[in-house]
């Protein structure tokens, strides 16, 4: 068993954009074949620049703010509540529309 608590993780920056803040909840050899299980927020304006996965599927769900979610060049309106499935290859990028943070808790699995 692993318990971890959310205010208790150290920020770190996401890969595609280091001003952008994530906490780390799982990491690779938690469980198999998971990537990682993370909380990333983004500040009103924020972007993680488009980007593909060769062998990774990513999960997004938002949990709080708006934002937009260009998929493979079809724009996604991410409001609370919306999941979103990444597929490997899918170039995809994450921007902040909104005036409050953007809140996404998502997982990455090969």
């Amino acid at each position: 068993m692993k318990r971890v608590q959310l205010s208790e993780l150290l920020d770190q920056g996401v890969s595609h954009n280091a001003a952008i803040r994530k906490k780390v909840m799982l990491q690779p050899g938690d469980v198999p074949h998971l990537t990682n299980f993370s909380q990333a927020t983004f500040a009103p304006g924020q972007v993680a620049p488009a980007h593909a996965h060769s062998d990774m599927h990513e999960v997004f769900l938002v949990s709080e703010g708006t934002g937009t979610m260009t998929v493979n060049g079809v724009d996604q309106l991410l409001t609370p509540g919306v999941c979103i499935l990444v597929a490997p290859g899918d170039v995809h990028e994450v921007k902040n529309i909104g005036e409050n943070p953007l809140i996404l808790t998502y997982f990455g699995i090969i």
